[in-house]
């Protein structure tokens, strides 16, 4: 998998995650401990789509 194809599914990773956590907290029984963990998962593909582009 080149650089490229890579840093696009990151950042269709980072998007998905996004749209999770936006809909999961609009319900009133949210359970943050979910929301806390996608939040870090996205945080963590935020900093990896960094170190991609910088190779680029």
């Amino acid at each position: 998998m080149n650089l490229n194809s890579h840093l696009n599914e990151l950042q269709k990773k980072h998007e998905k995650l996004e749209n999770q956590i936006e809909q999961t907290q609009r319900h009133p029984s949210a359970d943050t401990i979910e929301i806390g963990a996608m939040k870090k998962e996205k945080l963590r593909i935020k900093e990896e789509i960094a170190r991609v582009s910088a190779r680029l």
